[in-house]
């Protein structure tokens, strides 16, 4: 089966690294014209141009996913540049704390808050205030499977993965029938942003999965093409685990 976005017009948070730039490569390959957001312009340019000669025309603009004025803009560039917005990924995520929840400072806590989860609603808003209120759409939210267990030392972040899992469950049941919500939560990839998680011990981690890998950027990404494809026409208000069976493991599975 092949998973088509020809004609969609597609809006990815966090997009110039990791996940984020995955997810918006495997949409311009299927069709879609993507809007790349990050904090920093060069990240973004470099992605744009590894993109370029794609099916589907790939533009950027820095912001901070964490600024409402930020989402404002970058959602009325991408209708005005593209004519509709019809597919909205919050992928954009920060975690600038570690350490048991007790030690934590309002000042980070509030950040990651700001970031991980309130953005979540204000693009959504964005989004449904610019195009998807008319034409419909699609939100894609990243969750991880922390939201589901309990790890140390990212407790705060997890915390917010997990308001996003209900975000999704109650923006789909809000939203639809025009538009349908659902979220990805990925278990440990190798991404630039977890680097402190895999890159001394996952070799170890890896061996403990029942696929016995860890995860990389794509496996997040082809993940995201189907929830946006038309083959997920009848999903909405789900949480799609991508782990490698990191879940299964900490059930107590095998």
């Amino acid at each position: 089966m092949e998973l088509r976005l020809d004609g969609k017009v597609a809006l990815v948070t966090g997009g110039s690294r990791g996940i984020g730039r995955a997810i918006a490569t495997r949409f311009a390959e299927a069709g879609a014209h993507v809007m790349l957001v990050s904090r920093k312009a060069d990240d973004l340019a470099a992605a744009a141009l590894a993109m370029a000669g794609l099916d589907g025309d790939v533009a950027w603009q820095a912001a901070n996913a964490g600024d409402p004025e930020a989402a404002e803009s970058c959602v009325a560039a991408t209708v005005e540049r593209f004519g509709s917005l019809d597919i909205l990924v919050n992928n954009a995520a920060t975690n600038p704390y570690f350490g048991p929840l007790i030690g934590i400072d309002l000042a980070r806590a509030e950040k990651t808050v700001q970031v991980n989860q309130q953005a979540v609603l204000t693009w959504t808003q964005c989004a449904w205030r610019a195009s998807m209120q008319v034409s419909g759409g699609n939100v894609i939210n990243v969750s991880s499977i922390g939201a589901l267990s309990v790890e140390p030392g990212i407790g705060w972040y997890n915390v917010t993965k997990a308001a996003i899992a209900h975000l999704t469950r109650q923006l789909a049941g809000e939203l639809g029938p025009l538009v349908r919500v659902n979220a990805l939560a990925p278990g440990l990839i190798k991404t630039d942003f977890a680097r402190a998680l895999w890159e001394r011990a996952g070799d170890q981690v890896a061996a403990r999965l029942p696929l016995r890998r860890l995860g990389e950027p794509d496996d997040v990404a082809k993940a995201a093409l189907f929830l946006a494809s038309d083959a997920a026409s009848w999903l909405t208000g789900h949480v799609l685990v991508i782990d490698g069976g990191a879940l299964v493991v900490a059930s107590g599975g095998v």
